[in-house]
């Protein structure tokens, strides 16, 4: 009789199919959903029996009965019975497993059931019975501290092998059964009991995965490869015939081949350089400041900020420009298929200089257009603030390391403008200065109101004069005054125009961007 029992119901089918002679095993195989292999056996099996039993030629009931008689493990084995209840509490209560009792078994029985066939039968007679093995805990051997320590090292790694192994051993030192664990890494129980293994023999180095081993001649000539890889770097490409002033991974490998005559992918000249601690990066340009009393000046500036009263204003000045009034290029909206243009060569309608001072905490500008940069220009302006905030306390300035801006007559200017019989005469408050580091005009929070402006009105602008620029500037500073008079705030996360950050000061933020002055 074939080993692997199908139902009765295939077994019918198959024994219909016989008697109409229609047996296409391929079609017949995957309408029953069994192997062809087993198929075979039974078309076999049930031909042989009709030769032996002509009188039953379609008897299939007789048939079917006889092959699950012969197959009846309680009737053909009564003494396996008697050993199932032992044989249930060992593996139950000890650490005796399915295969060592069937062991046992087969010492007494050489010719008995094959291990599955046990396995089969004594999960039949507990179903029978209503008898349940629980799966034990499959504890691994005690970790020591440093082993827990690295597993919880794996845990954070990238390494996913690594991670995968400490959520094993992790949870092997709960308790948790191997069925579980497999489930939740993903792997399979026998890849599992592999690790066991490698850890109770090797401990930590077992797994840890084995280096590959590479042939000695692969290896060399690796070794070459690199050695001149590294070679053509230092060398120039057009030392070899190559028309760019700095090596690609594409350039490479064409000088490679040329040089050396023997062909090098792309991805493996991407893994050499990587090997050898090479990297394409590109140069930028570096915003520091020299100052060697940087701390110190930016210390004093978010000192007074912090502190800042009602009574008490601040200010950061900056001149724009000078820049020239014609035909300026810049972004705009046009049709993907339409490129718009602007001559490089144009006769300019004139020079403009925007003197301005940003105050802080009402976010309020003032300006006027001068004709140079110099020292009267920040005296008037200077002056202009201290008429404008009569009544103040105090009013800072705060600008960059221009020398108009640390004249010594600026600072006798401001003497002056501080004396106490000035003050009472004029009712002006207190000028005190807050310069920024040297080369910091990235901290200047006016830039970034210059900026907005050029976008705004500036950049793809076609004046044509001076005053029609100069009522475009006034409009821009008048509407942008009279939106944070009604909407007043010192901080605020609505930016005015096209401004690039928000007009508050902070040492992270880069105010200026060269690509829009």
């Amino acid at each position: 009789m074939p080993a692997n029992r199908i139902s009765s119901k295939k077994i019918r089918a198959i024994f219909k199919l016989l008697q109409q002679d229609e047996i296409v095993y391929r079609r017949v195989a995957k309408a029953l959903n069994i192997s062809r292999a087993t198929l075979k056996k039974y078309v076999s099996d049930i031909r042989s029996y009709r030769l032996l039993h002509p009188e039953k030629v379609n008897d299939i009931d007789s048939y079917i009965t006889i092959l699950y008689q012969s197959s009846t493990y309680l009737s053909n084995n009564p003494s396996l019975l008697k050993l199932f209840p032992d044989i249930f509490h060992a593996i139950s209560d000890s650490d005796s497993t399915r295969k060592v009792e069937w062991t046992k078994y087969k010492s007494v029985v050489p010719n008995g059931y094959s291990y599955s066939q046990f396995c089969n039968v004594f999960s039949n007679w507990c179903k029978q019975n209503n008898l349940l093995i629980t799966p034990k805990k499959r504890y691994c051997q005690e970790f020591s501290e440093e082993d827990r320590n690295i597993f919880i090292k794996w845990k954070r790694s990238n390494n996913r092998r690594k991670w995968k192994l400490s959520i094993i051993f992790l949870e092997l030192m709960k308790g948790l059964p191997l069925k579980r664990i497999s489930q939740s890494a993903g792997t399979s129980q026998r890849q599992i009991k592999k690790w066991l293994l490698a850890y109770e023999t090797s401990g930590i180095s077992g797994l840890e995965k084995k280096p590959r081993k590479i042939n000695e001649v692969i290896r060399n000539n690796m070794q070459i490869k690199r050695a001149n890889i590294i070679k053509l770097i230092h060398e120039s490409p057009k030392l070899h015939g190559i028309n760019r002033s700095a090596w690609g991974i594409k350039s490479l490998a064409e000088a490679y081949f040329r040089t050396y005559g023997v062909s090098i992918g792309k991805s493996s000249v991407s893994k050499y350089i990587q090997v050898e601690g090479y990297a394409f990066k590109k140069a930028r340009k570096v915003l520091t400041s020299p100052d060697p009393l940087y701390r110190e000046k930016l210390c004093k500036i978010t000192s007074i900020l912090s502190n800042l009263t009602k009574n008490e204003k601040f200010f950061s000045v900056d001149e724009f420009g000078p820049f020239a009034i014609k035909l300026q290029g810049g972004r705009s909206l046009v049709k993907k298929d339409e490129i718009k243009t602007y001559p490089q060569w144009q006769k300019s309608k004139g020079h403009l200089i925007c003197t301005a001072a940003l105050e802080l905490s009402e976010n309020q500008v003032t300006h006027f257009f001068s004709g140079k940069k110099n020292t009267d220009e920040i005296i008037k302006l200077v002056e202009i603030l201290i008429e404008k905030y009569k009544g103040q306390n105090r009013i800072f300035f705060s600008w960059d390391a221009a020398s108009w801006h640390a004249s010594k007559k600026l600072y006798t200017r401001i003497d002056e403008i501080n004396c106490i019989g000035y003050r009472k005469k004029y009712d002006t408050p207190v000028v005190e200065l807050a310069p920024l580091p040297a080369s910091a005009q990235f901290l200047n929070v006016i830039e970034s109101i210059f900026s907005g402006m050029a976008k705004a009105i500036i950049h793809n602008s076609n004046y044509q004069s001076i005053d029609e620029c100069k009522s475009a500037i006034n409009l821009y500073f008048k509407e942008r005054n009279e939106y944070f008079i009604l909407n007043p705030k010192r901080a605020g996360n609505k930016i005015w125009g096209k401004e690039k950050v928000i007009t508050v000061f902070n040492e992270a933020a880069i105010y200026k961007d060269p690509k829009w002055r």
